[in-house]
């Protein structure tokens, strides 16, 4: 399933009858499992409906940070990043991507 960031929002866990989804590095995760996560009140609500690549590399939670920019990281971000994929990965169906 291919989705535009636009389409993405949609599933934000703001509505209880859809998935929640968080892409990294274009990738769409399934993460409704873990909805006391990332649903609505959740410590990691703003990733959901949102590619939240620059956020996990940065380790931040702050409303600019998440997004796909992969610009400027460090080595070390960018293995940061690397491990969240891991994690996604092994936790998470990945449903689809994110295409502009």
């Amino acid at each position: 399933m291919d989705l535009s960031p636009q389409q993405l929002l949609q599933f934000n866990g703001s509505d209880p009858s859809k998935p929640i989804y968080v892409a990294i590095n274009g990738r769409i995760y399934d993460v409704t499992a873990g909805k006391s996560f990332y649903g609505p009140g959740g410590a990691y609500a703003m990733f959901a409906g949102k590619d939240a690549s620059r956020a996990l590399a940065k380790m931040s939670k702050n409303e600019e940070d998440v997004c796909a920019d992969l610009d400027g990281l460090s080595e070390k971000e960018m293995g940061v990043l690397n491990d969240w994929v891991k994690k996604f990965e092994a936790k998470y169906p990945v449903v689809g991507r994110v295409v502009s």
